[in-house]
């Protein structure tokens, strides 16, 4: 491999002690460093609890700044062990401006960037909009040491938008701290396909920007408010390399560190072949822009 990148995820359940979870991601990176890993990914909120399955202003002190108390520990685990490490933190812009943040430490320990959530979902046990304001600064790939990052958060895996302008930016590889799981409630077939559709938009991201692919998912059940059944989140953390093919997986129960190695270079060679970016037809795209096609619109100009 030219330009071969270890890669190491972070997957663990979390609990009402912050001091336990962000303990559990800090001695994740240790491993993964320990293991080869030049780039660790943690998962979505992992210092506390998913939160977002109740509306309570209280829950609002769990916001903290960026820099702040995540990222200063963040900061040394990534100094300590040498690593670049992208963390997410439940960002405190102002008073009653918050973000679901994802930030990027480089191995010297510096905040190399930061990206906010852009899309933001408010479903049932996924209440996120109470807390979190949209993202404001677009998709912009943070520089580091070990290559432009993609850095995106769970729910925007789903938008192949998001993907390709972290491509056409320059990304050259795209990360997802994630928190997902099913409904308790849900048969074996409905969280099957459910899981697939997951893992195969993802993939699919991999294959249509010929970019390696890294999604870091919490796991374990969390107990929701009273009369909900609460959230299993479904692990699964994986790497996929830039032909969507599966490098490494962890099992959908369990604390679980993985690695995997991709090589950059790839992304260059595979796009002299399969050549997406070269026939794409972006003055003909102008639809995307509309959040929708009028009733009775074919689509076709009037003669």
């Amino acid at each position: 491999m030219a330009r071969a990148l270890t890669i190491g995820l972070v997957q663990h359940p979390c609990g009402e002690d912050r001091a336990a979870n962000l303990r559990a991601s800090l001695e994740g990176i240790a491993e993964a460093a320990a293991r080869g890993a030049r780039l660790v990914l943690l998962q979505e909120l992992h210092a506390t609890r998913y939160f977002c399955q109740a509306e309570d202003p209280a829950l609002l002190d769990l916001a903290e700044p960026v820099p702040g108390p995540t990222t200063e520990a963040l900061a040394e685990a990534a100094r300590r062990h040498g690593v670049v490490v992208v963390g997410s933190v439940f960002e405190r812009r102002a008073p009653g401006l918050h973000h679901n943040t994802a930030v990027v430490l480089e191995a010297d320990g510096r905040l190399a960037g930061r990206y906010r959530k852009m899309h933001v979902p408010h479903d049932p046990g996924y209440r996120e909009k109470y807390y979190f304001a949209p993202g404001d600064g677009g998709f912009e790939p943070v520089p580091t040491s070990v290559g432009r990052l993609g850095v995106l958060v769970c729910w925007d895996q789903w938008f192949p938008e998001a993907a390709r302008l972290m491509a056409l930016a320059g990304a050259e590889l795209l990360l997802y701290p994630t928190a997902i799981g099913w409904d308790p409630r849900d048969d074996e077939a409905e969280r099957a396909r459910q899981l697939e559709a997951w893992m195969t938009v993802q993939r699919g991201h991999a294959v249509a920007n010929a970019l390696p692919v890294a999604a870091c998912n919490r796991t374990g059940h969390e107990p929701g408010p009273p009369g909900e059944p609460g959230i299993r989140f479904w692990g699964s953390s994986f790497v996929a390399g830039p032909q969507g093919e599966l490098l490494a997986r962890a099992g959908t129960d369990g604390a679980e560190v993985v690695t995997a190695t991709v090589d950059l270079d790839r992304t260059e060679a595979l796009r002299r072949v399969w050549t997406f970016f070269r026939d794409r037809r972006p003055e003909a795209y102008g639809g995307l822009l509309r959040a929708w096609r009028a009733d009775g619109d074919d689509g076709r100009e009037a003669s």
